[in-house]
């Protein structure tokens, strides 16, 4: 976010106890959905970003497809970062650090 606040992705969960062994197991995934101009640029889907707004309808199973919007581009800014972000070997702060001009969507 161009604020640095925090954001929320859409997501779902489920426990589920596999038949033949009777182990429990967690699952989760995020939902993606169509970009905004901003991440469009990047890519052709983005992970549902939740707006403030549809939080507790979310959580409280209340809301449907139509929160599973594109989240506005002009809240958001973008940096190409070190493709070193690609191997989960590497997990420091560095893989953060700009490469390039930060880029924000006007």
């Amino acid at each position: 976010m161009k604020d640095d606040a925090p954001f929320v992705f859409a997501g779902l969960w489920e426990g589920w106890k596999d038949p033949t062994t009777e182990e429990w197991f967690h699952t989760c995934t995020i939902i993606t959905g169509e970009p905004n101009e901003l991440v469009a640029q990047i890519h052709t889907r983005m992970p549902v970003i939740l707006a403030e707004e549809h939080h507790e309808a979310w959580l409280s199973n209340q809301a449907g497809k139509e929160v599973l919007v594109p989240f506005p581009a002009a809240a958001m800014r973008a940096w190409p970062i070190s493709p070193s972000v690609n191997s989960p070997k590497n997990n420091d702060p560095d893989l953060l650090v700009p490469v390039q001009k930060i880029k924000e969507y006007e």
